[in-house]
């Protein structure tokens, strides 16, 4: 994975690539299926939130992955899992009448998944540079002040801290 890639497709690739994190949505869609005493050919919209909170339960205890644990400390919420479900059915056919109900497949309901845990742990990642770099950078201004340095030096530490923790957290999101 190079340093180009974008945080949420180096996300994305590594949720793809764990065989927890699949087993831990093929848990969740039987479970959810059986739920409705499989009279539907997949899951509801009105299963996701609770099916996303099973997935969270299941990825930080059962089948631990590592940038659930580090970066999502809580299921996603409601909008979270509306935005994901609105990415995965936005080109999926939609019911001809109101008796069909719109349903995610398996395949859907990896990808809902994908989507809904890639968006939360960037989501988090990018919080944690925003509290991280103020901070680290009123650390670097005081001591600056207390040793008399000049304004380029500080900038130019500022700037260096800023680089090393987004750099930090990037390569952190690999799991």
């Amino acid at each position: 994975m190079g340093i180009t890639q974008s945080a949420s497709k180096r996300v994305s690739t590594t949720l793809i690539n764990s065989s927890e994190f699949y087993s831990a949505c093929d848990s969740t869609y039987n479970h959810c299926l059986s739920l409705t005493q499989q009279a539907f050919p997949g899951v509801l919209p009105y299963q996701l939130l609770t099916a996303a909170t099973d997935l969270h339960k299941t990825l930080t205890s059962i089948h631990p992955h590592p940038l659930i644990l580090r970066w999502v400390s809580s299921p996603p919420t409601h909008s979270q899992v509306d935005s994901a479900f609105r990415f995965v059915t936005r080109h999926q056919h939609k019911p001809q009448n109101d008796e069909e109900p719109l349903v995610l497949g398996q395949p859907q309901f990896r990808e809902w998944a994908v989507v809904l845990f890639t968006d939360a742990v960037v989501g988090n990642a990018g919080k944690a540079v925003l509290k991280r770099v103020p901070i680290g950078a009123l650390g670097i201004v005081g001591i600056g002040a207390v040793a008399k340095s000049g304004k380029e030096v500080i900038g130019t530490a500022i700037g260096a801290y800023a680089l090393g923790v987004a750099t930090s957290i990037y390569l952190g999101l690999s799991g």
